[in-house]
């Protein structure tokens, strides 16, 4: 029997017991599941292993790479650029990135580069992998790129492409990065173990990962999946582990307790606030959440809502009942959520990875719980 370290009060006695059966049915080698309501951190889990040989625990100073789930914190960071007055979702990318506007893309917007709207999922042609690390490199192929669909008329995934999509944005209206902006501006002050971009001082805490034996269901191919997923170049690779945690890539490489990343959504459950302090204005949150296209995906095998580089929960129901719900999934199982209908958040991180894009049955068995105890 896995034993089960944390919080966790009787009133949600049947989140404890999905958690440790997660374990008990060999689902984890190491997990942590946090909840939030009203601000207030009521459940916080860990149990297993942070490495493959079971010889070191995975305890409340683990970190996980978060993978994708790292969007829903880049959309946060560009709502309060939008908060601060800085950007508008609908003025054109080409405003403040001026090469954006080659191949046709003039008239791209930040809210359809947000809602993976824009046709850049990927790089049809080739190029090597360890490009990835360049990022200036990355971004002018980006701005050069003919677009693979017309932009604005349905969505495709960008698992790689939409962190320096965002990234650049920020850049160029910041003049930060949005790794550094996240650390000086809400991870620092706030104390959230929450990194895009990891110095070498913490990659000891980094836990191991247990890779899928096979690979997710893509559903049909087309070029918008192919160039997205299904090329050898794309996804960063050549440079290393330790330099894929150092780089800043804010869709993708995000490392994260579940305790961060759970407060961090649980502001955007509660009006804004996180001990005392607002981090988005409550009608940005709306903003953010708000649905910027609805249908079949090009990319993802599934019928998505998206807002402003937020999943919504509606209409694949992966994070509870809430219909106004939001967050993001991450590849292998991650996940984060805020329901401001019922000021409740919530993340899962964990290191043994399934082949599940969205809604893997881990989380959702402890989310499932957490709704039945309110």
């Amino acid at each position: 029997m896995t034993e089960i370290f944390g919080l966790c009060p009787d009133r949600f006695a049947a989140v404890r017991a999905a958690f440790t059966a997660n374990f008990a049915a060999g689902a984890e080698l190491g997990a942590r599941f946090c909840l939030v309501e009203a601000g207030e951190v009521v459940v916080d889990l860990w149990a297993g292993f942070a490495d493959r040989a079971r010889s070191q625990a995975f305890d409340q100073h683990t970190l996980t790479p978060v993978f994708s789930t790292t969007k829903a914190v880049a959309a946060l960071m560009i709502a309060r650029l939008a908060d601060a007055g800085k950007l508008d979702y609908g003025q054109a990318v080409a405003e403040i990135w001026p090469d954006f506007a080659q191949a046709g893309k003039a008239q791209v917007t930040i809210e359809q580069v947000m809602s993976h709207q824009a046709g850049l999922s990927g790089f049809p042609d080739p190029m090597d992998p360890a490009l990835w690390f360049d990022w200036e490199a990355i971004c002018a192929r980006l701005a050069a790129m003919p677009p693979l669909w017309p932009p604005g008329t349905a969505s495709g995934y960008h698992p790689i492409t939409f962190g320096y999509l965002a990234g650049e944005i920020f850049r160029r209206v910041d003049g930060r990065t949005l790794g550094t902006a996240l650390r000086e501006d809400l991870a620092g002050p706030l104390e959230l173990d929450l990194w895009i971009g990891l110095p070498d001082q913490e990659h000891g805490r980094v836990a191991e990962l247990q890779r899928p034996t096979a690979l997710p269901k893509f559903g049909q191919h087309n070029p918008a999946t192919t160039a997205a997923f299904l090329t050898p170049w794309a996804s960063p690779a050549g440079r290393g582990q330790a330099e894929w945690r150092r780089i800043e890539i804010p869709s993708a490489n995000g490392h994260a307790t579940a305790p961060a990343l759970a407060r961090l959504m649980g502001a955007l459950a509660n009006q804004g606030w996180l001990d005392g302090e607002m981090v988005l204005s409550p009608p940005l949150i709306a903003e953010a959440a708000r649905e910027r296209i609805r249908g079949q995906d090009l990319v993802l095998p599934f019928e998505m809502s998206w807002g402003a580089g937020f999943m919504r929960n509606a209409p694949v129901k992966v994070w509870g009942p809430g219909e106004a719900t939001f967050g993001h999934s991450g590849w292998g199982g991650s996940c984060c959520f805020a329901d401001p209908e019922r000021r409740l958040a919530g993340a899962y991180v964990m290191n043994k990875q399934s082949t599940d894009l969205i809604g893997d049955a881990r989380p959702r068995r402890l989310i499932e719980a957490a709704y039945a105890s309110l």
